[in-house]
């Protein structure tokens, strides 16, 4: 679930993308219609799952089986290219250099703002109704966003069956005994996002366990990583059976209780068939798997600790989001709780799952699903952006990838996408700088800016600094996933077109 560096002179003005990316001067953009307000799932709110609504200021064409899906428009420009682009074989394709192909010595960290990441005024006009020329690039886009809504009526099908399973297993577990009954549920990931594509088949559902004040000791280098332990005796005096031998909380002894509860309920619920999926090493999920004929749903059920204390010292220079979502906003997240969920560290000396890692799941929701820099970006009567198709679009890229190469990319995930997402918002924060009618211009900087993080092998996390998700160790994943987008890039996105 979860998830900056140094600076150079281009990325101090954004990264440009080269002429070759989408010269049409029109872009199409899509009408959309006003969403109603979704019931809060944060914990202590409604315990019922609901089809994703409005968040904060969402996207309306970002809702699942929204009926303004994105159009593609229905001629081409006489202007357009024709055919495909010539094969690159360049490390970088087609990218320049600088902040976008990595060229120079650009910043893996966006700046808070870059001006020159817009296309010339000559080159942009206002977003143009359904049916509208655009550019080929611009074309495709649009017809991949339209292919990736999630059905309503398949939304409504799968929450319902997420919801009576999780809401029973809630019920159980508080009852069991005093270990868990404080437990509440928080919906993060994806699907509460609103940037879930394709089909609604994964869930992520936080079990939020509040716990008094605790003391945290890095367990590595990374900022992300930490051993607990009480610096008293705990109220919660069920917590003390899950010490180890030297008095940290446990976190293996912890999801190990958790799992045998859920293991034990699951067979008492009627009408649905659910199943624990085996567990995975070091994964700090309990997966289920409910079955939706003709698929599955997986459910992962994530333990986590809230804990009302200070950020610590690693997080200092993260979530740099003033000049986007403003300082007042980065100071209110900072207030926020504290969570941590029952991760292992791979790093540790003496692998004895009981390591802790940050998490901010809570704050990337409340950060996507408020996303513009003014207050009515996305909202019925404001302006509308294309951050969240961009998403989609990048998201969607490298999960097609990843099916035809599953070897080579295990090493990534759709946290890697996120976090480049969020760099990405801070490096053009401006909500002009992300206008529904370019969307082709403003996926091409995003994706320029995540070929730069590829091939500099290094991706800051976004609320950690010091901690790099793209691990030299891995360059060679990460050299392969360069090459296989360049190619995609340089020949139209061949791969948008297959189906798997």
């Amino acid at each position: 679930m979860d998830g900056a560096g140094g600076r150079g002179e281009r990325g101090k003005r954004g990264a440009r993308p080269p002429a070759s990316w989408g010269r049409g001067a029109g872009r199409g953009a899509a009408r959309s219609s006003p969403r109603r307000p979704g019931a809060d799932d944060r914990p202590g709110g409604a315990a019922t799952l609901q089809t994703p609504q409005r968040d904060g200021a969402t996207a309306a064409d970002d809702r699942p089986g929204g009926a303004a899906t994105l159009q593609a428009p229905q001629r081409d420009r006489a202007t357009a290219r024709r055919g495909r682009p010539a094969r690159q074989t360049s490390a970088v394709g087609r990218l320049p250099a600088g902040a976008a192909a990595g060229g120079g010595e650009a910043p893996p960290t966006p700046q808070s703002r870059a001006p020159g990441g817009r296309a010339p005024a000559a080159r942009r006009r206002a977003a143009a109704p359904d049916g509208a020329a655009g550019t080929p690039l611009a074309l495709r886009l649009r017809e991949v966003l339209s292919r990736l809504s999630l059905g309503r009526q398949d939304v409504s099908d799968a929450s319902g069956r997420v919801n009576q399973v999780v809401s029973h297993l809630i019920q159980a577990i508080r009852s069991q005994d005093g270990s868990f009954s404080s437990i509440e549920r928080l919906g993060a990931g994806s699907y509460y996002e609103h940037v879930k594509i394709s089909e609604p088949n994964e869930f992520d559902i936080m079990l939020v366990m509040p716990v008094a004040r605790l003391q945290l000791d890095e367990c590595d280098d990374t900022g992300a990583y930490y051993y607990l332990t009480f610096k008293r005796n705990p109220k919660e005096k069920y917590l003390l059976k899950f010490l180890d031998e030297d008095k940290k909380l446990s976190a293996f002894k912890m999801l190990q209780a958790l799992r045998e509860i859920i293991k034990r309920e699951v067979k008492n619920i009627k009408n649905v068939e659910v199943s624990v999926k085996r567990k995975k090493a070091g994964s700090p999920a309990i997966t289920l798997l409910i079955k939706n004929p003709p698929a599955e749903i997986s459910v992962d059920i994530i333990l986590t600790l809230e804990v009302q204390q200070s950020w610590p010292p690693s997080t200092q220079d993260g979530l740099k989001i003033e000049q986007w979502l403003g300082r007042k906003v980065r100071g209110e997240f900072r207030n926020k709780s504290l969570y941590l969920v029952a991760k292992q560290n791979k790093n540790e000396k003496v692998l004895k799952g009981n390591t802790w890692r940050l998490s901010f799941s809570h704050i990337e929701k409340a950060m996507m699903n408020n996303h513009g820099r003014s207050k009515t970006c996305c909202e019925s009567d404001g302006p509308k952006c294309c951050r969240k198709s961009c998403l989609k679009l990048l998201k969607y890229l490298v999960e097609q990838l990843k099916m035809e190469y599953p070897k080579e990319l295990e090493k990534f995930c759709s946290y890697h996408v996120k976090t480049a997402f969020f760099h990405s918002c801070v490096m053009w924060p401006n909500d002009t700088d992300w206008h529904v009618g370019d969307l082709d211009h403003c996926f091409q900087k995003y994706l320029g800016y995540f070929l730069h993080c590829l091939q500099k092998s290094q991706l800051p996390h976004f609320f950690i600094p010091k901690y790099n998700l793209l691990s030299l160790e891995d360059k060679a994943s990460s050299d392969f996933l360069l090459r296989q987008i360049n190619d995609e890039l340089n020949n139209g996105f061949p791969i948008f077109q297959k189906s798997y």
